[in-house]
């Protein structure tokens, strides 16, 4: 199969879908891979090292598009990336359409086979493609808390940690799934007073053993977040449904309760944000104030650490990349239940049952969608 790994576009983007070490297997597989020149300089690899591992380099993305059978992304496409699918091409990447049916619907026109990470499940429910970037998303969040909280940021002037004779900052995050875990262990690391709050109780007891006590935990509830908003320095909001939208868990109303200079840091922003205040932003420009609370809502965290993020998304995503490209989709998910959950889109028909009641679209399972002709079902407006 040819398979196309253009640059990211993305404001302040610098990872790539693919390391050289993931050229080099997929070349050894068989396969050809075509690289845009430039797309893994953000992340520490040269066109060169890409030439090395049996990369063929190419000028453009349109060129990439024109040329592979599956494109390969970290990042949604923006709309002249949307434009440039074909009928019956493979999109691998993350997609986020449950809170972007603009995207949905020109994934729709485009006709190609649109597969997300962050809808792929393991034989155990669990997201490995979402994963590795919850964990880098979750650490990050909590530094960006530490920063927001200082006064030249806009905040409170308040120490995560404290130091002896003065309080640390208190704090929520909520959601105890990759994302929030990962948050708490970082906040509390720095000695920050952490309260996490979930709808399952057994994800806070995971939580609890891994943070060894370092934590408290509560049943997350409106009332119960509410009650605790007044006496916090930040939140994080950790919240996730696979494939739909985020629900909104602070209202515009609550910011009233806060302190001046408090932080909200929404890592569900990808998904449509769990603040009701949130809006996307950049790391360029990452934070806004609403009602003296500062909110931190980066819509790509993970892109701050390139290096990192590059290595360990390709970790996770490259034994999938080879299996589509060796078996083909249709065989590949026919093999693997929870590959089906990753196909969002198959032309203008949407196969996941979450992203399709977010949409208000009807459902067609993936791989019946693979097979289907005729009339197709559209995305409702």
């Amino acid at each position: 199969m040819r398979i196309g790994v253009p640059k990211e576009i993305k404001i302040a983007e610098r990872r790539v879908a693919m390391t050289p070490n993931g050229v080099s297997d997929a070349v050894t597989a068989g396969h050809v891979v075509l690289i845009q020149r430039g797309a893994g300089v953000g992340s520490g690899f040269a066109d060169s090292d890409y030439e090395a591992a049996g990369a063929a380099l190419i000028d453009s993305a349109a060129e990439i598009f024109g040329m592979a059978e599956m494109i390969v992304k970290v990042k949604e496409p923006l709309r002249d990336e949307a434009e440039m699918l074909r009928a019956g091409q493979i999109l691998f990447s993350y997609l986020h359409l449950a809170a972007d049916p603009e995207l949905a619907r020109a994934l729709g026109e485009s006709g190609a086979i649109c597969v997300a990470y962050e809808t792929v499940e393991d034989g155990f429910g669990r997201l490995p493609l979402l994963t590795p970037m919850s964990e880098i998303a979750g650490r990050l969040a909590a530094q960006a808390a530490a920063q927001c909280l200082l006064s030249p940021a806009g905040g409170r002037g308040v120490l995560m940690g404290g130091v002896p004779g003065t309080p640390p900052a208190r704090g929520l995050v909520i959601g105890a799934g990759v994302a929030g875990t990962n948050a708490a262990l970082v906040a509390a690391g720095m000695r920050a007073e952490v309260c996490v709050f979930d709808i399952d109780a057994h994800r806070l007891r995971e939580a609890e053993a891994l943070l060894g006590g370092r934590v408290t935990t509560r049943i997350s509830s409106p009332a119960a977040i509410a009650s605790l908003l007044p006496g916090v320095d930040f939140v994080i909001g950790a919240v996730l449904v696979p494939g739909a939208r985020a629900p909104v868990v602070i209202s515009r109303e609550q910011l009233a309760t806060m302190k001046a200079g408090a932080v909200l840091v929404d890592v569900s922003v990808d998904q449509g944000g769990c603040f009701e205040t949130t809006r996307p932003t950049t790391h360029e420009s990452p934070t806004y104030v609403v009602d003296g609370v500062c909110h931190h809502c980066v819509a790509n965290i993970p892109a701050a650490a390139p290096i990192t993020s590059t290595i360990a998304l390709t970790n996770a995503t490259l034994p999938y990349v080879l299996r589509i490209a060796s078996l083909g989709l249709e065989e590949a998910a026919r093999q693997d239940a929870g590959l089906v959950l990753g196909i969002n889109v198959v032309g203008d028909r949407i196969t996941h049952p979450a992203l399709a009641a977010s949409l208000g679209a009807p459902c067609v399972d993936g791989l019946k969608a693979l097979r289907l002709a005729g009339p197709s079902m559209s995305i409702a407006s």
